[in-house]
């Protein structure tokens, strides 16, 4: 996910302090949510072995729902960057993202 290892004296108010039989040991400075989406669609894109533009519809709509699973579009412009990384325009990313709520909606409504 990109974290930092550090020196425990190094630590911000960010950070995170491990401790070993009470003393500090170790520091893991997590990254920003924005640089985790990054490592995940340089991920994503390393799977598929090739430029995630280059996928076909069906692939991208699995990718915006894997993503959204993991919390993608909570981060501040996340439908961007999704929608940057697929070569999709935004409004098309939230069509992907609407096609899947109505899908979970008529599952839903099947099994009742």
């Amino acid at each position: 996910m990109g974290a930092e290892l550090l020196g425990p004296e190094l630590a911000g108010a960010d950070d995170v302090v491990l401790s070993w039989e009470g003393e500090d040991v170790l520091a893991v400075r997590l990254p920003q949510l924005s640089e985790s989406l990054d490592h995940i669609l340089a991920a994503l894109e390393r799977r598929h072995g090739t430029p995630l533009a280059r996928l076909d519809r069906k692939s991208k709509q699995e990718i915006v729902r894997l993503l959204e699973g993991r919390g993608a579009f909570s981060v501040r412009h996340g439908v961007e960057t999704v929608a940057g990384a697929l070569g999709v325009s935004r409004f098309t990313v939230y069509n992907y993202l609407n096609r899947e709520t109505a899908l979970n909606r008529e599952k839903t409504v099947e099994a009742d």
